[in-house]
């Protein structure tokens, strides 16, 4: 799948859209969910376009991958979640639950978020 620029993270990375940010870098950058789904909902997303993770794994460098992914723990640390536990949610795909095309990481926490995988 080809890169939207029109989709809402290519927005508010351009700055056509406000966000309330927790963290930004070079690479990185981490803003509070306008949904939040528990106390604690944070989006971390790369700065380059990338579709999902599969996209970002087959087309990054080991050097970006691992900057997003310490970017996530440091987030999380940075919002004092690290201590009572927290979950990362990477939705990959139509059938995985993506909404926005753009690689994004939720960081939930500030409760017990409860199961895994809703089942029906």
């Amino acid at each position: 799948m080809a890169y939207d620029t029109s989709n809402v993270f290519a927005r508010i990375l351009r700055g056509e859209i406000p966000c309330k940010k927790v963290h930004e870098d070079e690479h990185v950058l981490a803003f509070h969910d306008i949904a939040p789904k528990a106390p604690v909902h944070v989006l971390v997303i790369p700065k380059k376009p990338y579709v999902s993770l599969d996209d970002f794994t087959r087309e990054a460098g080991a050097e970006e991958v691992g900057r997003f992914f310490k970017a996530v723990g440091d987030v999380a640390r940075k919002l004092g979640v690290d201590q009572s536990g927290y979950r990362t949610i990477l939705n990959t795909g139509g059938h995985g639950g993506q909404e926005v095309p753009h690689i994004h990481a939720h960081i939930l926490g500030g409760r017990a978020i409860g199961p895994m995988v809703m089942t029906r």
